[in-house]
């Protein structure tokens, strides 16, 4: 089968504001700058009682360090924005930061994943072409020291992750033990512009069938997935797995690039609608030549959402592909991002979007045809097993993380599906 064509990027205009981006896991818009609203006397009364209620606690609190105008008027800002939903917030400067750096799909590092096992982290993936792949780090060397300082097992992830990244051609020191042989590497590397990799464990499976998994949305989500459908159409599937468990979503844009390769032109695959009638913005395709047409089985669980529900819902809409799993989380809201001063931003909840046949997925979720639902220790375990495809021997698994692997029920659903599908063609 013919490879996919080259899909063009589209550029989305909303009236009276130009889009700039989208935010990982929200599915969200990203406006420039901040609101200029026209004075009103609702909002100067309330403003005025804000400021006394403000100036009362900034006067009369028993600690005047906990108390000044700045720390109040955020922890009011919090307050104010972070009660209205779930997914809307007022983002302090290094929050924003952290989110813009989420939603590019990039960040300053040297392009190795860790994990913690056994009291030490380890390298479970250096990623290709980055620093630490050219410095010959390998799976399994066990981080020990960064700039000089031990890495103790009780550091949170967080902290290691944070000490690894920072702005591109800055040096960091790694220190390493490889347990092979024992032998200590120490590391002066330069750190570059890594891009996430969204897209795990691609691969034939059941002799014929490609099974593509993405972790997450981010910018570079739709080119990842297009470049491993790609390589796996090449190598003659008849059928493909998208599993989508477990992934929190990303920008909308994202969704709709991994959607598009199975629609014609012009297909609608998903809108979202505003407060106003007219706020509605519909995102069609744009792929060029003809969609992909092989049996396709989605799988989901509850943990499946925002972007991740775009594509499942726009896919069985379309009769695209058959979900299999679990009703998913039913994330369906628009945050836009304001930019604010100072560097900080307001992520606001503006829209709800739209399956094609105008479902709407915010509290409802994504239903699967074929329903297999999975215990909390079943999900736990699949979760861990679907995120080291390196690990095929199922002792070395047992050993490494104390369970041997299991059965894979709702992806063995899945397959028998696909399995029924291509026997139907034929």
């Amino acid at each position: 089968m013919d490879t996919l064509p080259v899909m063009f990027k589209r550029i989305l205009i909303l009236t009276g504001a130009a889009i700039v981006g989208f935010a990982a896991c929200l599915a969200c818009v990203r406006i420039e700058g901040s609101w200029s609203f026209l004075p009103n006397r609702d909002l100067e009364r309330s403003s005025s009682y804000v400021r006394d209620v403000m100036k009362t606690v900034n006067e009369n609190y028993v600690d005047a360090n906990a108390s000044g105008y700045d720390a109040l008027a955020r922890l009011s800002l919090h307050g104010m924005v972070d009660s209205l939903d779930p997914h809307s917030q007022f983002l302090e400067a290094k929050d924003n930061e952290e989110l813009e750096e989420d939603l590019s799909g990039e960040y300053g590092g040297i392009g190795v994943e860790v994990e913690l096992h056994k009291g030490a982290y380890s390298v479970i993936n250096p990623i290709a072409g980055s620093p630490g792949d050219r410095a010959g780090i390998l799976l399994g060397d066990q981080i020990v020291s960064i700039d000089g300082n031990p890495v103790e097992h009780n550091v949170p992830m967080d902290k290691v992750v944070d000490k690894l990244r920072g702005k591109p051609h800055t040096h960091v020191r790694v220190g390493l033990v490889r347990p092979s042989d024992g032998r200590r590497l120490d590391l002066d590397l330069v750190r570059e512009v890594i891009k996430i990799v969204s897209i795990r464990g691609a691969r034939v499976i059941d002799g014929s069938t490609g099974y593509i998994q993405i972790q997450e949305f981010n910018d570079h989500t739709g080119e990842q997935f297009v470049d491993a459908l790609n390589q796996l159409l090449k190598k003659g599937i008849d059928s493909l797995v998208i599993d989508l468990r477990n992934n929190p979503g990303g920008p909308l844009d994202a969704a709709v690039e991994v959607a598009e390769p199975f629609f014609k032109k012009d297909d609608l695959i998903v809108y979202y609608q505003g407060r106003k009638a007219s706020d509605r913005e519909n995102y069609l395709s744009e792929t060029e030549g003809e969609p992909i047409r092989i049996p396709v089985a989605v799988l989901v669980n509850d943990l499946t959402a925002s972007a991740a529900e775009i594509v499942a819902g726009a896919l069985k809409d379309a009769g695209h592909a058959v979900v299999v799993g679990e009703r998913s989380y039913g994330k369906g809201s628009v945050q836009t991002i304001f930019k604010l001063q100072n560097g900080e931003g307001l992520r606001l909840t503006t829209a709800h979007y739209f399956t094609p046949s105008g479902a709407l997925i915010n509290g409802r979720g994504i239903t699967p045809q074929v329903e297999v639902v999975m215990t909390p220790d079943e999900d736990e375990k699949i979760e861990q097993q679907t995120s080291r495809p390196d690990i095929t021997d199922a002792s070395d698994f047992k050993d490494r993380f104390d369970f041997a692997p299991i059965e894979d029920r709702q992806l063995d659903a899945a397959l028998d599906v696909l399995r029924a599908a291509r026997s139907f063609n034929r």
